[in-house]
């Protein structure tokens, strides 16, 4: 670490900062996603889902020490203070990064994320068509939830973003920190980013109840405070989306209620119960080009959810979700994923290594099978007048 932390730009020369840009580049010619800056390490980059060098050239501790000072200039204190720090980096004027820069045993580390500058619409996204049903909403809470880079960021501001186009409304959003950015059309859209513009969630969502919201979108629900905020805005007439870092959506309703004290829990599942209008969980698979395919989890409110969370059968969701498909709209991994396999977007080796039951989902691609040979079997077999007529058997 550096003895003192102030920073004086006039001395800096900016020469690692322009060898990472070059990375980036690189990076994006490639399609990438990430790209990972480590002190005593190669540059490597997140490519299709495996992360693989840019090239052999060993970043050293002191240039990586450098690199933070290039980068942060003036919040260089502030990180050595924090110990890591989150901020979006504009590359050019077509792209922007999410970085966090952290120190680590051996040095600074730091990891880029895309920011599309573009805002994808629900059908650009391939999207299930229900998830246009969220954006009507005029109460409640709706949660994207998946692992880290599983694209819940895109899903959200797609949600907003036909919000935005089609309402007039008032959205908050408190961004940690803010990655796409939302221009005043038919909705006044205020965004506020962690530490610069507020200083946590829980303060931010506290004042956005007293600044006439209609929606309001919580980046991460990360703590008891958030949560039971976000609740009770949901609660009082407002529309709440937010993320959770939840597999799917029966580990969310366990997760947000597991998250309060024994003595809360059933008033928290009584309140979430009323609340909840949809989870969206995502899984990112390998397609049969060599890309990924977002499968997605939705689960929609109905009358059986809201009582399963009331009455804490959370291992009946999954059952209740794949029930309401053709009803409700809803639908499990399993179901989009053997949807996804269907019509070929994936191999079935994928389909079965991202199942939440390989051994349920090869049982519906058997069932499949037959129905179809059972079906060809039907168009084939010729019937005489008398089997027509019910005369014989």
């Amino acid at each position: 670490m550096a003895d003192n932390t102030t920073v004086d730009v006039n001395k800096l020369t900016f020469e690692t900062l322009k060898k990472i840009r070059a990375y980036l580049k690189r990076m994006i010619d490639a399609g990438g996603s990430d790209l990972h800056v480590k002190a005593n390490s190669v540059v490597r980059a997140r490519i299709n889902g495996d992360i693989i060098p840019l090239s052999g050239e060993i970043l050293s501790k002191q240039d990586a020490l450098t690199f933070a000072k290039e980068i942060l200039r003036s919040r260089f204190g502030e990180f050595t203070e924090q110990k890591e720090l989150d901020f979006v980096y504009p590359f050019s004027e077509t792209t922007r990064f999410r970085v966090n820069i952290f120190f680590q045993m051996e040095g600074v580390s730091a990891v880029f994320r895309v920011i599309p500058v573009k805002i994808l619409s629900i059908d650009e996204l391939n999207l299930p068509s229900v998830i246009h049903k969220f954006t009507k909403m005029e109460r409640g809470l709706i949660l994207v939830t998946g692992v880290t880079g599983s694209g819940k960021s895109t899903t959200l501001a797609a949600l907003i973003n036909e919000i935005n186009w089609a309402q007039r409304k008032h959205i908050i959003t408190i961004e940690d920190p803010i990655e796409f950015v939302h221009k005043d059309r038919k909705c006044i859209v205020n965004q506020r980013s962690i530490g610069q513009d507020t200083h946590s969630f829980g303060s931010a969502l506290r004042a956005s109840l007293r600044e006439d919201p209609d929606i309001i979108l919580v980046g991460e629900m990360r703590d008891m405070e958030t949560i039971e905020i976000a609740l009770h805005a949901a609660d009082t007439g407002h529309l709440v989306f937010s993320t959770l870092h939840t597999l799917d959506a029966k580990e969310t309703v366990n997760r947000i209620v597991s998250t309060f004290p024994t003595d809360e829990q059933n008033r928290i599942r009584m309140t979430l119960g009323n609340v909840i209008q949809g989870i969206i969980s995502q899984r990112l698979i390998p397609d049969i080009n060599g890309k990924r395919a977002a499968a997605l989890e939705v689960l929609v409110r109905t009358p059986r959810i809201e009582q399963l969370v009331h009455d804490g059968r959370d291992v009946e969701i999954r059952d209740a979700i794949e029930e309401g498909k053709d009803i409700y709209g809803s639908q499990s991994f399993d179901q989009a994923i053997l949807d996804m396999w269907r019509s070929g977007r994936i191999s079935q080796e994928e389909a079965f290594n991202y199942a939440t039951s390989a051994s349920d989902l090869k049982l519906k691609m058997e069932g499949m099978d037959e129905k179809i040979e059972d079906t060809k079997k039907g168009e084939e077999k010729e019937f005489s007048a008398d089997e027509i007529f019910g005369l014989k058997e």
